[in-house]
């Protein structure tokens, strides 16, 4: 399958995104320390159905700021996967996001509803609709004096230690193949690793404080799925998406594997997406 590389200006960045396959445009927006290259399986399997736009979010991998770096917002990246869906879209997308990418999802949803027909959004880490939001609260402010004291190695062990993720975290070791990776695995190894400061020092804090407009988001004519995955129940972002799927009452799609079930459970993985998109 033929994959077009492609560079998109938007103010403040630049970024890189790809295309692949064919039929109606499918948006797959990545979180943590993850680019476009981290859904290429995903995407792969997708594209017989959907022309697949994968991209590194600004800040990230092929993606540089054009300026200094800055503490990031929810909706500046929604405005960007806005303008990634006007130059590649001509009708109403399908959306995916993991993680902080279900974030952005679901936030390009309340803000430009028109450009979305539907949004799964796998495990976004919401922490302020759980019950302990004032613990998250704590953690984050612990996370940025972690950051300040020592930088990006101290404010992850601090983050790591919180989250408590058994397995798709967001760390470059969670990506490591069981067998000897290729030069192109390898320089996106190296890739997410650069990423992880911007991720901790830039994302963590203004993401983890992301309140979601949920009356927004319910007035929006765009489907909502919430999707968990069956291996992380118990797991903070499984359950901030519980309680997503709660306060939209709908219940929660439960997807293959853990947090980065599109990974490891990539087949399964988009058998589910395309019944979710396809069904009526």
């Amino acid at each position: 399958m033929e994959t077009t590389t492609r560079t998109l200006d938007v103010p403040g960045a630049s970024l890189h995104y790809e295309v692949r396959g064919s039929g109606p445009v499918l948006l797959l927006i990545c979180g943590g320390i993850y680019d476009a290259a981290g859904y290429a399986g995903l995407a792969a399997l997708l594209a017989d159905r959907y022309t697949v736009v994968t991209y590194d979010r600004r800040g990230n991998s092929r993606s540089p700021l054009a300026g200094p770096p800055e503490l990031q917002d929810v909706a500046v990246h929604a405005d960007d996967a806005s303008r990634l869906l006007a130059e590649v879209a001509g009708a109403p997308a399908f959306v995916f996001g993991n993680s902080s990418g279900a974030q952005i999802a679901l936030e390009l949803a309340v803000r430009h509803p028109d450009q979305v027909r539907a949004v799964v959004a796998h495990e976004p880490p919401l922490l302020g609709l759980l019950p302990d939001a004032d613990h998250w609260e704590s953690v984050i402010s612990d996370v940025e004096q972690a950051y300040r004291d020592g930088g990006a190695g101290p404010a992850m062990g601090v983050f790591g230690a919180a989250m408590g993720m058994s397995g798709g975290d967001d760390s470059a070791d969670a990506a490591e193949p069981a067998e000897p990776p290729s030069p192109e695995m390898l320089e996106m190894f190296a890739r997410f690793e650069k990423n992880t400061g911007f991720f901790i020092g830039y994302e963590v804090p203004a993401f983890g404080r992301h309140a979601l407009d949920l009356e927004e988001l319910r007035a929006a004519p765009v489907e909502i799925v919430v999707a968990v995955g069956e291996k992380s129940a118990g797991e903070p972002p499984h359950r901030a998406g519980l309680a997503l799927a709660e306060r939209l009452g709908r219940p929660a799609e439960t997807y293959p594997g853990d947090h980065g079930g599109f990974g490891a459970e990539a087949p399964a993985f988009a058998a589910n997406l395309s019944r979710t998109f396809t069904a009526p």
